[in-house]
């Protein structure tokens, strides 16, 4: 059994917060439960951990509130892992965490809304080509929760950006000064002006970012968007494919995109996106291109 030593300042969040998490096991392990990773197996073989290792962090996560055990099999009896509300609270620390590593352990401590085609931040979203987008609801511009992959179509474009807003001042402070982030509103325009090129070639266009939804309508009703804005103001869609972020007000989605099959599968990835009116033609012919 994994000796616990309990740190005494009470009064302290961060200390009774590292209490639950303070060692990389446990963190790693939320991470891949928020990945879709939920049996036992499946986490062991992820983490490369031995079995009485996990065995014992997930006794302490289901302690401590942060996941779940539920059964899935009966005979032989066999558990699923999932997060509680209170273990996806834990999602913005797991991105903050991603984002610190990005910035200033593999990159040079620079903001930006992008990457160079050589990073190993690149290299990570492009490996993401072939692996299965895992089940998952967000809230549109209306505040109602949908599938980020539509099932009526054979793919979904999925394009995450920044953040785009209805007005200028909406915009944080310097927003112009950071490479990648300008062009939302572009973007987005270009899909709109080419949504029934895409609808024609079997897919569905949907946008994402982290801004709330009545950001997002306010956006969409000033530009005429006819296809669905996504909200993943609390990360579910971020940290489960761990994609490449930065902060400017708040945490924000770097601009790429991905075409996503009925089955869920990544079929194209495009990142990093240096011209943005070219990806919106490059995601329409890899459209086409899949559908024979």
């Amino acid at each position: 059994m994994a000796q616990r030593t309990h740190l005494g300042d009470a009064d302290c969040a961060i200390a009774q917060a590292l209490d639950v998490v303070g060692d990389w096991w446990t963190l790693l392990i939320v991470r891949d439960t928020a990945r879709g990773l939920h049996r036992f197996e499946e986490i062991q073989r992820e983490l490369g951990v031995s079995r009485k290792v996990l065995s014992e962090r997930l006794r302490l996560l289901v302690e401590a509130g942060v996941l779940t055990r539920e059964p899935y099999q009966e005979r032989p009896v066999r558990h699923e892992y999932r997060l509680t509300p209170r273990g996806r609270g834990l999602l913005p620390v797991l991105v903050a965490l991603q984002d610190w590593g990005d910035t200033w352990v593999l990159g040079d401590g620079e903001m930006t809304a992008t990457t160079d085609e050589a990073s190993r931040e690149a290299a990570r979203i492009n490996a993401l080509k072939g692996t299965r987008l895992p089940d998952m609801l967000l809230p549109d511009r209306f505040g109602e929760l949908r599938d980020p992959v539509d099932g009526t179509r054979p793919f979904t474009v999925l394009y995450c950006f920044p953040g785009a807003y209805a007005r200028a001042d909406a915009y944080p402070p310097g927003w112009a000064g950071i490479p990648g982030a300008k062009g939302c509103t572009l973007e987005s325009c270009t899909y709109r002006d080419q949504l029934a090129e895409f609808t024609a070639a079997g897919a569905a266009v949907h946008g994402v970012s982290t801004q709330r939804p009545d950001e997002q309508r306010e956006f969409a009703e000033a530009e005429k968007l006819r296809f669905p804005l996504l909200s993943d103001a609390d990360l579910v869609l971020t940290t489960a494919l761990r994609l490449p972020t930065f902060r400017a007000g708040q945490i924000r989605i770097k601009r790429l995109t991905l075409v996503v099959d009925r089955e869920r599968t990544v079929r194209e990835v495009f990142y990093p996106i240096t011209d943005i009116e070219a990806s919106v033609g490059a995601a329409l012919a890899a459209v086409r291109a899949a559908a024979g």
